[in-house]
């Protein structure tokens, strides 16, 4: 696939479907549902990118960017990425490579201090991918705790 074949922008709410899909191949759950409402909220949010990648028309990949507000650097955010995905069919052809140029090049123009993200552990190709792309599996290490976890929603 030629790089000029592969279209980066930011999600729109009449992609919600497509980015389901995507979602739902990466890790089947049934509580998954992406809302066109909140595709429009996050594009509001100055601190917050969700981008797609398109190839021919369709929606192939999808990456979620996150700046975070941060005190040890002075005023320098860092970004964290999640829900990076790309369709089965896709890769190895470019299209995550030319998402994460994007998502890179967004985080390095508001200055973040760093970019991190978080990969199921038993996802060995995609971490080889990520360590192509120059991030260090082994600086530092994750934990997630999960709300569902926990027995369902948390009181409010």
């Amino acid at each position: 696939m030629r790089p000029d074949s592969i279209l980066i922008r930011p999600a729109r709410p009449a992609d919600a479907e497509a980015i389901q899909r995507l979602y739902e191949a990466l890790a089947p759950n049934p509580a998954i549902r992406v809302l066109p409402e909140r595709i429009a909220q996050v594009d509001a949010d100055p601190n917050t990118e969700l981008l797609v990648a398109e190839v021919e028309g369709s929606v192939q990949g999808a990456a979620l960017l996150t700046l975070c507000l941060d005190v040890m650097f002075q005023n320098q955010p860092f970004a964290v990425l999640e829900n990076v995905v790309v369709a089965p069919a896709c890769r190895g052809q470019g299209v995550g490579s030319a998402l994460f140029a994007r998502l890179e090049a967004i985080a390095w123009e508001r200055n973040c201090s760093k970019l991190m993200l978080l990969s199921s552990a038993s996802r060995s190709e995609a971490h080889a991918f990520f360590e192509r792309l120059g991030f260090d599996g082994s600086a530092k290490r994750g934990f997630v705790k999960y709300r569902r976890a926990l027995g369902g929603a948390a009181k409010r």
